[in-house]
């Protein structure tokens, strides 16, 4: 079986192939991260350039652990990763064109916040300190709360100040872990739209998240990972199709389920369904068309409808389909 999305084989995407041309802003070639016996990140290869890139998955799945390893952070038990060429692992001089936005907080209280960025700024080793400070405070929109100190902090606002941290060196990389947690809509929307300019301005951006609509709203393509292995990547849309478009089980309860069980069973969107725990389960592969059948099946047989709401509609049972394809 082949995956609709890229034509792999099931199990791991081929590795990068150069074209001749200059290297690719960001590649990772079969990288493999494991603690003990556990592989945290599992024989994963891709390439990225100009743009956003959302890395989807479930808590736990491995996202955090490929980013820190893209960071230069972490040693890959296996593989490489290389950015414009070069490998990062021991590399100090590849750290100025790489920005990252850890998830945990890495923000100490008692710095004020333009103290934060402007010791990220000396570690760089920038000539024009204050100026790169300064820049980078107001683009994230802090500068009237840049003398506080962070432990005054909402974490919207100190994920914000972890931001202009990753931005005073101005990096063409810029990694994101989680970064829409703790911000409230209008912080969201800034976010996304200051992503988007990056991006339009030529930057590489990879961003984690485990919400399906935050990767909708701003990613041009998608990596799906799963248990530490890549299970998707490619044009967001097609993998959304992908997820909608899979078998699904909604749990249905009503004033006569074996009768609407029967009826259901007549109608070509339904291929499955059997009484589990005192509420019939349905399977269908048409999400949408479903949701209108039930009712009008159930009107017609004049039966009362009490419940209808999906059995798997998880990301964890999202994503573990994508990987058994």
């Amino acid at each position: 079986m082949t995956d609709p999305i890229k034509g792999w084989p099931t199990g791991v995407p081929p590795a990068p192939v150069e074209d001749g041309g200059p290297p690719a802003p960001l590649a990772v070639h079969h990288v493999s991260r494991w603690f003990g016996n556990v592989v945290a990140v599992n024989d994963i290869s891709f390439t990225l350039g100009h743009g956003v890139t959302g890395l989807l998955g479930p808590n736990g799945a491995g996202k955090s652990t490929l980013l820190h390893l893209i960071a230069g952070l972490l040693r890959p038990s296996a593989g490489s990763v290389r950015i414009a060429g070069t490998p990062v692992w021991r590399r100090p001089e590849v750290y100025r064109r790489v920005g990252l936005v850890p998830e945990r907080e890495t923000v100490h209280p008692y710095l004020t916040g333009r103290e934060f960025v402007q010791l990220n700024a000396r570690l760089h080793g920038l000539q024009d300190v204050a100026g790169a400070v300064e820049r980078a405070i107001e683009t994230v929109e802090l500068a009237d709360a840049a003398g506080r100190s962070i432990g005054t902090y909402s974490k919207g606002m100190r994920q914000r100040i972890k931001l202009a941290g990753a931005l005073v060196h101005e990096p063409p990389i810029l990694l994101l872990d989680e970064p829409f947690n703790g911000l409230d809509p209008r912080q969201r929307l800034h976010m996304m739209a200051l992503l988007r300019a990056m991006a339009a301005e030529g930057r590489t951006i990879l961003f984690s998240s485990h919400i399906l609509e935050e990767v909708e709203r701003l990613a041009d393509s998608v990596l799906v990972i799963y248990a530490g292995r890549l299970a998707a990547s490619g044009d967001f849309r097609s993998i959304r199709r992908l997820m909608t478009d899979r078998p699904h089980t909604f749990l249905v309860r009503s004033s006569d389920d074996r009768r609407l069980a029967a009826a259901l069973l007549a109608d070509p969107v339904v291929f499955g369904a059997e009484l589990v725990d005192g509420r019939l389960a349905v399977r269908t592969s048409e999400f949408g068309a479903f949701a209108t059948v039930v009712p009008a099946v159930a009107r017609a047989n004049a039966i009362s409808l009490f419940e209808l709401s999906p059995g798997d509609d998880s990301l964890e049972s999202v994503f573990s389909y994508l990987v058994r394809r």
